[in-house]
């Protein structure tokens, strides 16, 4: 039944009810009218435009449930749907929107992967200039200041030495930034590898205490998988030592059947806001990519967790 049958019907029902107890019921209307027959007049009438109301709000549900769902799908949470119902203008309208909603979420995935592997490329290319550009020149600059200073006198060998810490602390921060970009120890050594690098540095660095527990039984993963959980994990340790205020994270990688599970887990301030910035919804877009589902869990003075689950279901090499 179409929607504008629909409505008629329902207010015919409220009509014909209404129509068929003047006809039965023993009420009268005299002119001028009494009081008593306003009051049964004015009583029925609230009680049609009730019942009208009612049937109305019933008949319309469908249209509610979609108008809520709209103003609250996001994209990057996909599998969002509306039952469809069997037929009618409504089942065909929450139809016509379930594959408008299927459509661009295939869409903005096949964005997201062009941007992010655009990204990446971009970052592999910055890391291969300041490794060969950048890094070798400030060796160069390393090595002429060691030469000078073993020839100059005090106090000037003071300053040339002093210049040489600068410069070698200078080195030291461009070579920690091409790992960040370009995780080479990931390509070459795997994700457990990479992960224990990672942690390594945060603690080094921005003075975290990271635990780690990694399983042993990780089955093999694709490179894009890989990456996807590293830099996943990168960003969560990002976000915990620039924003949570925290002491401590605990990283974890297990197999648990049928997926490969990444948490990383603080004790900072935590928050209850449910805006997510931008870092959050970057990994969102990661996990995009390879079907994974990542959930962030935040609480005040409790603490956030960030948790990707893989599944295995897709090919792996």
């Amino acid at each position: 039944m179409s929607l504008f049958w629909r409505i008629f019907a329902l207010n015919a029902v409220v009509l014909g009810s209404a129509t068929a107890l003047l006809l039965w019921a023993p009420v009268t209307v005299s002119v001028p009218v009494v009081l008593t027959e306003a009051v049964i007049l004015v009583a029925g009438l609230a009680v049609m435009l009730v019942a009208n109301a009612a049937l109305l709000r019933i008949g319309l549900a469908p249209l509610d449930r979609l108008s809520r769902l709209m103003t609250t799908v996001d994209l990057l949470r996909p599998g969002q749907r509306l039952p469809e119902g069997r037929r009618g203008e409504t089942a065909e309208l929450i139809r016509t929107f379930n594959a408008m909603l299927g459509r661009l979420e295939h869409e903005r995935m096949t964005s997201s992967a062009r941007i992010l592997l655009a990204q990446e490329a971009e970052r592999r290319r910055i890391a291969q200039e300041l490794h060969d550009e950048v890094g070798q020149s400030m060796t160069a600059v390393l090595l002429s200041l060691k030469r000078a200073a073993d020839q100059a006198d005090q106090p000037l060998r003071s300053d040339l030495q002093q210049a040489q810490e600068i410069t070698r602390g200078t080195l030291d921060e461009v070579r920690r930034l091409v790992r960040r970009l370009r995780p080479g120890v990931l390509e070459d050594l795997g994700l457990v590898s990479a992960l224990t690098s990672l942690t390594t540095e945060f603690t080094a660095h921005a003075g975290l205490r990271v635990r780690r527990k990694f399983d042993t039984d990780l089955p093999t993963l694709d490179a894009e998988t890989e990456l996807v959980l590293y830099r996943v994990a990168q960003e969560a340790l990002t976000n915990a030592a620039r924003h949570a205020e925290a002491e401590e994270v605990e990283v974890s990688l297990r197999h648990t059947g049928a997926a490969v599970v990444l948490s990383v887990a603080d004790d900072g301030r935590g928050t209850e806001i449910t805006r997510e910035g931008a870092g959050i919804r970057g990994m969102r877009e990661r996990a995009l990519l390879i079907g994974a589902t990542l959930d962030v869990t935040s609480q005040r003075r409790a603490g956030t967790q960030v948790r990707l689950t893989v599944p295995l279901l897709r090919k792996q090499p």
